[in-house]
């Protein structure tokens, strides 16, 4: 059963996701980092740094959200970097923010669907992807977008929420994921379903082995995948 934000509406889950980050695009940088208690920008870091010895020049940003992953992908210094995304919302508080920082030169925030990739074959040297490829209305369909794009021998990086196996840590942020951090959620974006379609997103998500296999089926090998922080979070790595 494919997971909605909206389960009283019958547009497809890819329009209800653009509506879900159009309608909290204003509060998402903040809900992020407080929600995650700021260990995101750490998780970040660390993806960015398994692509430090590629030195990929032109790099492509999929689900780039307001385009954090998009920044933190800089320190590699490419030489472009395409955020891409479905919520024009989200793009505008990117594209924004690019400008505050003096990176939309190099930072280009385009609006597209991440499962029909409007670039030729061969065209990144990397491809990342933050929190958002659970998102993805069909996983297979845009995971071969992702390689068709990439260079013969360019890599993807992508990081996603997973499910912590350990007791009691697994217990104890089950119940914060489902039960305290929608409330919190809701009550700041004003958005009813957006907090709650995080954690049944996450629980249908096929993480750890599950999400290797689905790498290695679309195309990738040499793929990897790295938990962090007792498995709250997960890096998959992969080349074409």
């Amino acid at each position: 059963m494919t997971v909605v934000p909206y389960k009283d509406k019958s547009d497809t889950k890819k329009q209800q996701v653009a509506d879900m980050f159009n309608s909290i695009s204003g509060k998402y940088d903040f809900l992020n980092h407080f929600l995650s208690l700021g260990i995101d920008f750490r998780w970040r870091r660390k993806a960015i740094k398994m692509l430090k010895n590629e030195n990929p020049k032109q790099i492509l940003d999929i689900a780039t959200g307001t385009g954090d992953f998009a920044i933190e992908s800089l320190k590699l210094n490419p030489e472009r970097v395409v955020g891409l995304d479905i919520s024009e919302g989200m793009l505008t508080v990117g594209r924004e923010k690019m400008k505050k920082r003096g990176i939309d030169h190099i930072i280009d925030m385009q609006s597209g669907d991440s499962e029909n990739i409007h670039f030729e074959d061969n065209s990144f040297d990397a491809v990342i992807v933050a929190f958002g490829i659970r998102n993805f209305e069909y996983l297979e369909k845009g995971l071969k977008e992702m390689n068709r794009v990439l260079k013969p021998g360019g890599k993807v990086v992508i990081l996603e929420f997973s499910k912590p196996t350990i007791f009691p840590f697994k217990q104890l942020y089950s119940f914060y994921f489902r039960w305290i951090l929608p409330k919190i959620g809701r009550f700041i974006s004003k958005d009813n379903a957006a907090y709650q379609y995080l954690p049944e997103s996450v629980s249908k998500f096929p993480c750890g082995e599950d999400f290797l296999r689905i790498l290695s089926k679309t195309g990738y090998k040499n793929n990897k995948c790295k938990p962090l922080t007792l498995g709250i979070s997960s890096i998959y790595s992969g080349e074409k």
